[in-house]
């Protein structure tokens, strides 16, 4: 573990994420229920679960974008408002409108919208922070381009980028190799273990257990709840996996969720 995160700052006691007893309800329906997890500094936790099993609905609720009807997150020892503030949010590509008429490094720069607030013009530091964020992720050549005309992989290292453009401390990346070719993976798979080296804590959710295995310090399987919480040999475990996917010892696949 890091002795002093990447901003400088030190260390907070403790995980720099954790949610304890989470429980959410979504139109009557508990989609999320007495689930508890954490995340220490320097760590790539990778969220496993079939469709439909809350690992989406558990990051939205450490956003807090949905509410919470039981349990409490914390990040970096606060609750609340305060506790967002430290937190970059890779979602899923669908969810950004890329027919929006904005550049490359117009787009990462949304990602500094709590720093700058929406009608100050950003300055010498926000450019700073787009410039270094497009250094990451490979996108510096492609800043003027029109986020329209990107590709799949592109796309997605542009969210990655927004999300490194506020400085956090978390990273919550909801299934970053979807859709993405071979060098995009390679590239963002280098990136996260490196923030996590810088003493980031990073919480992703995916379907590619075998990269979940490659990558993650350690992964938490979840079916509504947290089933089980383990080193990436978890994945190898029939009975955990079992418990998480419904799998059919016989047939190998998935019946239940």
């Amino acid at each position: 573990m890091a002795d002093r995160p990447a901003d400088g700052l030190p260390d907070s006691p403790g995980p720099l994420l954790r949610v304890a007893g989470a429980t959410v309800v979504l139109g009557g329906r508990v989609a999320l229920e007495r689930a508890d997890l954490s995340v220490d500094a320097s760590e790539l936790v990778g969220l496993i679960g079939p469709n439909g099993a809350g690992k989406t609905t558990l990051l939205r609720a450490v956003l807090g974008l949905v509410p919470l009807a039981e349990g409490e997150v914390t990040v970096e020892g606060r609750t609340g408002r305060r506790a967002g503030q430290r937190i970059g949010y890779v979602p899923q590509r669908h969810e950004f409108a890329w027919d929006f008429p904005i550049d490359v490094a117009g787009a990462v720069l949304t990602g500094r919208t709590r720093q700058t607030g929406w009608l100050r013009r950003p300055g010498a530091a926000d450019r700073a922070a787009v410039a270094e964020a497009l250094e990451l992720t490979g996108l510096t050549e492609l800043r003027r381009r029109p986020v329209g005309e990107l590709s799949g992989g592109q796309r997605q290292r542009v969210l990655v980028a927004r999300a490194l453009a506020a400085g956090p401390r978390i990273l919550l990346l909801d299934e970053p190799f979807t859709g993405v070719d071979v060098p995009t993976q390679d590239l963002l798979n280098e990136l996260f273990g490196r923030l996590a080296t810088e003493g980031r804590a990073l919480l992703m959710t995916t379907h590619d257990l075998a990269a979940a295995a490659r990558t993650c310090h350690r992964v938490a399987l979840i079916n509504r709840t947290v089933v089980a919480d383990g080193g990436p040999e978890l994945l190898a475990d029939p009975d955990q996996m079992l418990r998480a996917f419904g799998l059919d010892r016989a047939i190998g696949t998935v019946t239940a969720s």
